[in-house]
């Protein structure tokens, strides 16, 4: 691919622009903590919970039980603290956690 004539452009390159221009840039990064959630909360919630997405600003989370939904209410702030840690060009605002629908 190339840009007028500028020679060959990374493809990598061509897509953040994409992105950047349709605004949308900042929501990719942010989706990687999809991804990472298991590593950023450990074993042990990460066996309990599952990352979804990022919407507007937030990391949706599903837990498989209320208990553990009351649990991790309570250390909410520090969980963000931790995905923010993980995106710190592109923090997200909050994180929301909903009772994973049963099969």
């Amino acid at each position: 691919m190339t840009g007028r004539g500028k020679g060959p452009v990374r493809l990598g390159d061509v897509l953040e622009g994409v992105l950047e221009r349709h605004g949308l840039r900042d929501e990719v990064k942010q989706m990687g903590v999809v991804e990472a959630w298991p590593e950023l909360v450990g074993e042990h919630v990460a066996a309990a919970t599952r990352a979804k997405v990022v919407m507007s600003g937030a990391l949706i989370v599903e837990v498989r039980t209320s208990a553990w939904l009351m649990e991790l209410n309570f250390m909410k702030a520090d969980f963000l603290r931790r995905v923010n840690e993980h995106l710190p060009e592109t923090p997200l605002e909050r994180i929301v956690f909903v009772l994973a629908e049963t099969e």
